[in-house]
This record gives structure tokens, C-alpha cells and sequence, in this order.
């Protein structure tokens, strides 16, 4: 139902994709597995799994706000758009058409989502930009969803590859804070942590979907 978000919902479908994936990779005896993936890499996969478990799911969707500028090309883009039950997106900025899908929802309906990926260990071995990848443009990625005032419903999607549940609590907390004391308006994660085969340093999946609020 547009406008009713769950987090938890949301999280667990995540978990619960993500569980069967990494069963599947294992079955296969994959050299690699999805924590070896670039971020870009994990999009898609992503997007697959919540596609998956019935939500429509729009990739690159400018942010509200940017819909001003005239061209398509412009304005920063978020990386998931949410909708219920597989529906379209509406695109205000767009000329309607005969075309237009219907039960469209509108943009301040859907559930924004950035997602940031982040490897504790990498092919090459322990990650040194760990700390920077995780503490830096996350929270640029909050600022962006809390300050546009077309966006009603938004998260920020952390998936971290770590070596165990203390690393990501630990890690998590670090960020948490320093989001706080920057009075970034997130709220309590919702927290899934999803055991995985160790190839290279990681063998746990922690997924943290924190609820952003407007500044």
C-alpha cells in the first residue's frame, strides 16, 4: 500500500534473499563469493531480490528535488526506488503519454534507497579503505535523502562483509555515532546477519537498513 513502509519487512525480504544467494554459490563451489563483487556489482543483485519478493524496483531515479533541471542527464540519482506490489513509478517531470502505466505511484509515496557495500577483507586481502568506504559518502547519502522535500519514506542500506557479529556491531556503532553527532536524522537499524562461507576473510553478511528522517 503506497505510503506504508516497513523496514523490518524490508530487511528480512533483504536477509532472506541474500541466505539464498550465498546457499546457491556455495552449492556451486564458488571460488568467490559476493563480498569479491564491486559495489555495481551488488546493485543488480540486490534489486533482483527485492524485485523477487514483490516490490517494484526502479534503479537510478532522480532524486525529487533534481526533476527541476531541465535535462535528464542532470541531478544527483538514488540507487533504489521502492514501490508496493511491482507497480511503476510515476515520472512527474516526464510528458504523460497514452502509454502511462496505471496505479502509478507518486514519487513522495515510494521508499528511497541508497545502499552502500562494504568489505572488511578483498581479494587482495584486508581492506584498507574499510573505514573511509564505510564513514565517508554513507553519510553524504543520508544528508542527500534527509534534505529533499519531495522524499517521504527513505533508508540507508549498509550491507558490510566482515569477519564476525562483534566487527559489524562495532563498526556499526562507530558510524551510528559519528552520523548523531553530525545530527544526521537517522533512527535504530533494522539488523539481519546472515552467516556465510569464509573464502577470503569474511564470513558473515550484516545488513543494516537504517529509517532516515527529514532535517
Amino acid at each position: 500500500m503506497p505510503g506504508v513502509w516497513s523496514y523490518a519487512d524490508i530487511a528480512d525480504d533483504l536477509a532472506g534473499g541474500l541466505e539464498r544467494v550465498l546457499r546457491e554459490l556455495d552449492a556451486e563451489h564458488a571460488v568467490y563469493g559476493l563480498d569479491a563483487r564491486e559495489e555495481v556489482e551488488l546493485h543488480p543483485v540486490l534489486a533482483d531480490l527485492l524485485r523477487r519478493a514483490g516490490y517494484g524496483v526502479h534503479r537510478e531515479q532522480r532524486y525529487p528535488a533534481d526533476r527541476k533541471k531541465r535535462r535528464n542527464s542532470e541531478g544527483e540519482r538514488c540507487d533504489l526506488v521502492l514501490t508496493p506490489e511491482g507497480r511503476a513509478l510515476r515520472q512527474p517531470d516526464q510528458a504523460a503519454t497514452l502509454f502511462d502505466a496505471p496505479g502509478a505511484v507518486d514519487l513522495d509515496d515510494a521508499f528511497w534507497l541508497e545502499v552502500k557495500t562494504v568489505a572488511q577483507h578483498t581479494v587482495e586481502g584486508p581492506n584498507r579503505q574499510y573505514s573511509s568506504q564505510l564513514l565517508s559518502s554513507v553519510q553524504q547519502d543520508v544528508s542527500k535523502l534527509a534534505r529533499d522535500p519531495g522524499i517521504l519514506h527513505a533508508g540507508l542500506l549498509i550491507v558490510l562483509f566482515v569477519h564476525n557479529e562483534l566487527v559489524a556491531d562495532h563498526d556499526l556503532r562507530i558510524w551510528q555515532d559519528r552520523c548523531l553527532e553530525r545530527g544526521l536524522p537517522i533512527a535504530s537499524p533494522c539488523l539481519r546477519l546472515v552467516p556465510m562461507q569464509d573464502r577470503m576473510g569474511n564470513a558473515l553478511c550484516a545488513i543494516a537498513l537504517y529509517p532516515v528522517r527529514h532535517l
